[in-house]
């Protein structure tokens, strides 16, 4: 019988993906799967479940976007090549989201169990592979300051993060930076950066509403440095997807980039809601390096 391995972590979210266990393995049996349980929070847990998992059976990971994160991290550590379903159990869930798999667990499992597999395309930031974001600078901290206030984000769910997000804004610094390119150098100050492999994060998915997974590029985001009323004006283009024209916006899609931080305070990065690598970045995309599956109408 064919084989699913299932990761979940039991705080992500609202908590409630466990009632879900039984309905999901269910679906499995019946798709003719056998399915493993396991109820993991630590990355060294993670790892030790994907060690032992074999090539021609199923992962599902099933929370938000860091622990989507970990596992896939933890196929590329141990070379595994299995088809990667995902339940989005988290808060954002944005790569879920890109993906347009189903909100609820059971349709989710269906999917898994009988969508189409593609060849996804995986940012690497100084090694550390990311499914949907890398990115720098104001708003960045905020997952990493959530994931600890799970009251906070159990009351509001995805508002949190704005709610934190505009706390910000009142202590916004510009980050001078050097972006290198293939094709060009561009020193600026700049407030926030992204590298984005699906079409937004954080809850905004517009940031890049025309994102491919299967391109080989990912698509670079970065608003320079702006008084604090720019930037909430800015909001309702961002919202609407309409913000990549301003000339507030640097905006390319690239197979690699450098981002180097040309001043001394220690600036924050991000890979998919945890976070990421010390400054400078290199980072690459590597196309169809992920077995993926999505809903058989995903474009």
């Amino acid at each position: 019988m064919k084989k699913i391995q299932l990761i979940y972590n039991p705080f992500s979210g609202d908590r409630r993906f466990k009632d879900a266990l039984d309905s999901c393995a269910e679906i499995f049996f019946d798709a003719g799967y056998l399915t493993s349980i396991t109820r993991i929070t630590t990355e060294d847990g993670i790892n030790a479940v994907i060690k032992d998992v074999k090539n021609d059976d199923r992962i599902v990971a099933a929370g938000g976007d860091g622990t989507i994160n970990m596992v896939i991290n933890a196929m590329k550590r141990h070379e595994k090549e299995s088809p990667l379903g995902i339940i989005p159990a988290g808060t954002a869930n944005d790569f879920a989201s890109f993906l347009d798999m189903p909100k609820d667990p059971r349709g989710c499992a269906e999917t898994i169990a009988n969508g189409r597999i593609i060849s996804a395309d995986l940012g690497c930031a100084n090694g550390q592979y990311f499914n949907n974001v890398c990115g720098g600078g104001l708003f960045i901290n905020i997952s990493h300051s959530m994931s600890n206030d799970t009251v906070f984000k159990s009351i509001f769910g995805k508002l949190a993060y704005y709610i934190k997000g505009l706390g910000q804004l009142p202590n916004i610094t510009p980050l001078k930076l050097r972006i290198t390119t293939p094709s060009a150098t561009i020193e600026d100050e700049f407030a926030l950066f992204l590298l984005l492999n699906s079409g937004g994060c954080g809850g905004f998915h517009k940031i890049s509403p025309n994102a491919s997974i299967t391109d080989g590029l990912l698509d670079f985001v970065a608003f320079r440095y702006m008084p604090m009323k720019d930037i909430a004006g800015l909001f309702p283009k961002i919202l609407a997807g309409g913000h990549l024209e301003d000339h507030r916006i640097l905006f390319s899609h690239e197979s690699s980039i450098k981002v180097e931080h040309l001043g001394t305070d220690k600036i924050d990065t991000d890979v998919d809601g945890e976070p990421g690598p010390k400054m400078p970045l290199s980072i690459t995309c590597e196309k169809g390096a992920l077995s993926l599956i999505v809903p058989n109408n995903f474009k």
